[in-house]
């Protein structure tokens, strides 16, 4: 387009992470691009050699005036070596009241009030552009005028949001305009062209492990709104259209989280639409919880007792049986229950040095008066003595306060 500029699409660089970038000319951020300079495209005809033009007769030379002695002569402007910047702090003012005077399926016409200039003359306008939810940023340069039309990269049914930013004759740049939104029709000759409105307070409820429900308010058009798409977003690069519904619900499956070397954060958003497919623009996104992650298992503390099973002497439907109860901890216990369970069908008939109870195969010792405390490194003893009738298989795992104790 005559007297527009444009720049191939860059990727914007998203935090932690350097985006490919498919210009080797400049990388884009979100508020920051790199356009040609002032003046780029423009040729500078050389001056004629000595001697003038070919078989041109050179001009006379008049001689030079005379001057009084008291009157300094004149001297040349102050010239700025090549390369050296421009450390003027004075830049264009923004661009203002930045308007789509014309939305059309393949262009968009923006207007806007120019901008005050600084230090120097305003040379022209950059303006970006890019459709949200995605990744890949345009840019265009214009001279000093008030509306362009932009019609690289601009397709039917998509939303654009663009800004504006001034430059002097020196390279000062402004600050970019507040952004102006559009979505460009379907079609420039049908009936309809008019998208719907945009849905309105999109959120998310009744939210599960794995499952969540979005919701939103209607949208409205000069026809009619046939229904809503649902799109996915993955926080960096693409969007993805999820569902198709008529009504303003949609339930949604919770993705996994995502692996701490790709932080992505998915996005849900909605755009509503008329009979003639004409979208509208995207509604607000919201942010979805990921699933759970299923908690680990701590791995349990070391055991801090020890405790020695010993038959002290056994006969046939009978025994008697010594158990030992070391501390290991560098704390005293103060008051101890220990508990462990029979392999057999053992029975307790009584003991000494402990008060002892059993509730099916468990045997449940509790300390007496004189040994309630067990000192660090020092250990305490009681005895049972039980009778059984097919098997006195020891115990081989025990519990002091409702800590495993290490057997043996």
């Amino acid at each position: 387009m005559p007297g527009v500029r444009s720049s191939a699409p860059r990727r914007r660089v998203r935090p932690g992470l350097l985006a490919a970038v498919v210009s080797s000319i400049a990388v884009f951020g979100l508020g920051a691009i790199a356009v040609p300079a002032a003046g780029a495209g423009t040729t500078t005809l050389p001056l004629p050699a000595a001697g003038g033009l070919p078989g041109v007769a050179p001009a006379p030379v008049a001689a030079p005036l005379a001057v009084a002695a008291t009157t300094p002569p004149p001297t040349a402007a102050p010239t700025t070596p090549p390369g050296t910047p421009d450390t003027s702090p004075f830049p264009p003012g923004v661009p203002t009241n930045v308007t789509a005077s014309q939305v059309r399926t393949r262009s968009v016409t923006l207007t806007w009030t120019a901008a005050t200039r600084g230090c120097c003359a305003i040379a022209g306008y950059d303006i970006t552009y890019y459709s949200p939810f995605d990744d890949v940023v345009m840019a265009a340069s214009v001279g000093d005028v008030t509306t362009t039309t932009i019609s690289n990269y601009i397709t039917p049914g998509r939303q654009y949001l663009f800004r504006i930013s001034a430059r002097d004759v020196v390279g000062h740049r402004s600050l970019s305009s507040e952004p102006v939104t559009v979505v460009t029709p379907v079609t420039d000759t049908g009936p309809d062209t008019t998208p719907p409105s945009a849905p309105q307070n999109l959120t998310l409820g009744d939210v599960t492990d794995s499952t969540a429900t979005l919701s939103w308010s209607p949208s409205t058009d000069d026809v009619g709104v046939t229904g809503y798409n649902v799109y996915r977003f993955d926080g960096w690069y693409s969007s993805f259209l999820v569902a198709t519904v008529s009504t303003t619900t949609y339930p949604i499956a919770l993705p996994p989280p995502p692996p701490p070397s790709t932080p992505l954060r998915y996005q849900f958003y909605v755009r509503a639409r008329d009979a003639a497919g004409n979208l509208s623009i995207a509604s607000n996104a919201v942010f979805a919880p990921t699933t759970p992650t299923p908690p680990t298992t701590p791995m349990p503390p070391p055991p801090t007792c020890r405790v020695t099973y010993q038959n002290q002497s056994e006969w046939q439907g009978g025994f008697v049986t010594v158990v030992t109860v070391q501390n290991t901890a560098t704390a005293p216990v103060d008051g101890w229950t220990l508990t462990f369970s029979f392999r057999g069908d053992q029975q307790v008939t009584s003991g000494w040095n402990a008060t002892t109870s059993q509730s099916g195969a468990t045997v449940t010792a509790r300390n007496v008066d004189w040994n309630r405390v067990v000192a660090p490194n020092g250990s305490v003893s009681f005895g049972i003595q039980g009778s059984w009738n097919t098997s006195n298989a020891p115990p081989t795992s025990f519990g002091l306060n409702g800590s495993p104790c290490t057997a043996g």
